[in-house]
């Protein structure tokens, strides 16, 4: 059955490529906070471990909300790690880097995952499609919230 929800077919499909690309990268943020949880080490062990914790749960919500946006536009969301390696603007790290690479890891990470949101805003703005703007606004702001105060672990 066609989708008529107000947004033309090329506009869902753009929206719904850009959803793709923060899907991955979200997904791939996930895995390596998740990673540095496992493998975290040193005197920051307890509070980072937590953190990191709270941070690969609020992710993993994060990634079905995103996906599920992608299906309601009418299109597939990538879900193999192949896809994601292709999408995503965020890099795998090899080896465990130490606690303090860690944090400033994911704050790269994090920034990044800000800027892929942000660039899919005029397609988004210009298909008036605020659902997907609502979306995109509340990931913003996890990201950076969590980028401060990642970075402010880091302040000498």
């Amino acid at each position: 059955m066609p989708i008529n929800i107000g947004i033309d077919e090329q506009d869902r499909q753009q929206i719904a490529e850009g959803l793709s690309k923060l899907l991955a990268d979200t997904y791939t943020l996930y895995l390596k906070t998740h990673n540095f949880h496992w493998n975290v080490t040193g005197p920051m062990f307890q509070t980072l471990h937590l953190m990191f914790e709270q941070q690969y749960n609020e992710l993993a919500l994060a990634v079905d909300l995103i996906a599920e946006r992608i299906r309601a536009l009418g299109f597939p969301a990538p879900g193999t790690y192949k896809e994601f390696a292709q999408l995503s603007s965020i890099k795998e790290e090899e080896g465990v880097p130490t606690a303090e690479e860690m944090i400033r890891l994911l704050v790269e990470g994090q920034e990044a995952v800000v800027r892929t949101a942000r660039s899919i805003f005029p397609v988004v703005d210009k298909a008036n499609d605020e659902p997907t703007a609502d979306l995109l606004t509340q990931r913003m702001q996890v990201h950076e919230k969590t980028a401060w105060m990642l970075r402010s672990l880091l302040a000498q």
